[in-house]
């Protein structure tokens, strides 16, 4: 069986350079066999993708599209920290923030694009608890935000 790597390879994915904080924190911290990410927005090339809510300015099909790019940032950060994915024995955790417009419920589909990225990059290791949260609003008016809490062998 591949590798994490291979297997995003194989989707025509790479991972990108870990996106620079927009504030005062770091990408991720490794703390004994766990690496938490920061949250992680839909950047790509230096920019924000989109802005807005979602189910106003923002489709549920892009926010879909947008938290797989956010989430191969967050899989970017944890990369950094650990030198490379296959270490990686367990995706633990993973919650997604979506700025939704009022009327919004469906945050838990958005959430798959995070989700389904991760089971099939990780397979039975991508498999993980989650949170879906609508929210107002997200730094830089992102439409979602990703966070990732990983374990290492």
């Amino acid at each position: 069986m591949s590798g994490p790597e291979a297997r995003l390879a194989e989707l025509g994915l790479e991972l990108p350079p870990v996106a620079a904080p927009v504030a005062a924190y770091v990408p991720a911290v490794r703390t004994g066999s766990h690496v938490y990410t920061s949250g992680q927005l839909p950047i790509s090339g230096g920019s924000l993708l989109a802005t807005g809510k979602v189910g106003a300015e923002v489709s549920p099909e892009d926010a879909y599209t947008l938290t797989r790019q956010a989430t191969l940032n967050a899989l970017a950060a944890v990369r950094a920290e650990l030198g490379d994915l296959s270490s990686v024995t367990r995706v633990v955790k993973v919650v997604v923030f979506v700025a939704s417009a009022p009327d919004f419920t469906g945050q838990p589909k958005v959430a798959n694009g995070a989700s389904e990225l991760l089971g099939t990059v990780f397979g039975d290791a991508g498999q993980h608890a989650r949170s879906a949260v609508g929210v107002a609003v997200l730094p830089l008016d992102a439409p979602v935000e990703v966070e990732l809490v990983v374990e290492t062998g």
